[in-house]
């Protein structure tokens, strides 16, 4: 029985953030369900009318996202003024050749705010070279704080199954990663956060060059050996290759690297993995990209990647040969006796960065990633 002056119990649930996610594909969208999960008031936006219009209403994304249903605080528009009205946040997931075409239409819906604007994009600008951070640094003008990116083992289908994974949310500024970490996380996800941006976007980049090599070698009917192999060496041309460019090498042997290494090499659901099969079955390059329904980012960053790698000093054979395949100037089924060079003197396993043991590199990055899941929050080097 209620007392008679006692005032009504109200079972109201805090309101998360306003978040906006530029981009409906299976990554944004399965990045709006993320943060809707965990309690944001989630906005697409989204390119093509009905694609909206089926998010808004059906809370489905059957293109991209078959079977799954999308929760009921996730919305969507095609209008991009109406998409941003009010958001806290703003979620980047767009292809990464075409972010600077999306920022133009965005900046002046953004001018004068001082928002978080996190990138979700896994690539580099062919034309420029630039890192998405830089892109959008660049076109919207805006404090480099203001900025974070996300990576890490994310396949789309996988999460948006609620499968439980983790991320790293990097930026220059520690409250920006953590504002954003916060945001995004829930009982299937969680995010981890580090100030080291550049190398949690090119581990992300990186990793999707050598995700090609290993489809390739699988498309040619090579096995877990050879994959193993690339993979493992693979690891290192991406370490040296950061770290030649700035970043920390520990980033590289966190969720960022080695973490979406594994995933995305693994996989059948990755587009790169899948793109490279069909390279080692025979398709032409163009070819492969009129089959593929969705991009595959690793195909346009093999260029501007190999041309940052020697104006830094740094090899790449791997992503060489890769280049190689996609030109027409190498069979796939050569691909993988070149596993580090064409030179037959021997060599030490180890990085280009002060890691002498390959060995031991690879337990320590292991263990880096275990260590990640079992403590939370920020490793030593801040993954």
């Amino acid at each position: 029985m209620t007392p008679r002056n006692a005032q009504p119990r109200t079972s109201s649930i805090p309101l998360g953030p306003r978040v906006t996610v530029i981009g409906a594909g299976s990554w944004g969208t399965t990045f709006g369900k993320i943060l809707a999960d965990g309690g944001a008031q989630v906005t697409m936006w989204a390119r093509r009318q009905e694609l909206a219009h089926e998010i808004a209403e059906a809370k489905r994304n059957s293109q991209y996202l078959s079977g799954i249903n999308l929760p009921r605080n996730m919305t969507a528009t095609h209008h991009l003024v109406e998409a941003v009205a009010g958001a806290e946040q703003v979620y980047l997931s767009v292809p990464s050749q075409t972010l600077r075409e999306n920022l133009k239409a965005l900046r002046p819906l953004l001018q004068g705010s001082d928002i978080p604007v996190v990138s979700l994009m896994k690539g580099v600008e062919k034309s420029s070279g630039l890192r998405m951070s830089q892109v959008i640094e660049q076109e919207l003008g805006c404090d480099p704080d203001r900025i974070a990116v996300a990576s890490g083992p994310n396949l789309a289908l996988e999460i948006a199954r609620e499968q439980p994974t983790a991320a790293v949310i990097a930026s220059n500024s520690q409250e920006t990663a953590d504002i954003v970490a916060r945001t995004a996380r829930n009982r299937y996800f969680r995010s981890f956060v580090n100030t080291d941006v550049i190398g949690t976007e090119f581990g992300g980049v990186l990793k999707n060059l050598i995700a090609v090599a290993i489809g390739i070698v699988d498309g040619v009917g090579y096995g877990e050996n050879t994959k193993a192999s690339i993979i493992t060496r693979g690891l290192v041309e991406m370490t040296d290759f950061a770290v030649a460019n700035g970043a920390q090498p520990g980033t590289l042997q966190g969720l960022a690297g080695l973490g979406d290494l594994i995933a995305t090499c693994q996989s059948p659901l990755s587009r790169n993995n899948t793109a490279g099969r069909l390279l080692g079955q025979g398709y032409s390059f163009q070819d492969v990209v009129k089959q593929m329904q969705q991009t595959a980012e690793g195909l346009a960053s093999v260029a501007p990647v190999l041309q940052l790698a020697r104006a830094a000093g740094v090899e790449m054979p791997i992503v060489e040969q890769v280049k190689m395949v996609l030109d027409g100037a190498m069979d796939p089924r050569d691909i993988a006796p070149h596993l580090t060079t064409d030179d037959d003197t021997p060599q030490g396993e180890g990085t280009g960065n002060g890691q002498a043991d390959g060995g031991g590199a690879l337990r320590r990055a292991l263990q880096r990633a275990f260590d990640q899941f079992r403590h939370g929050g920020r490793g030593a080097a801040g993954a």
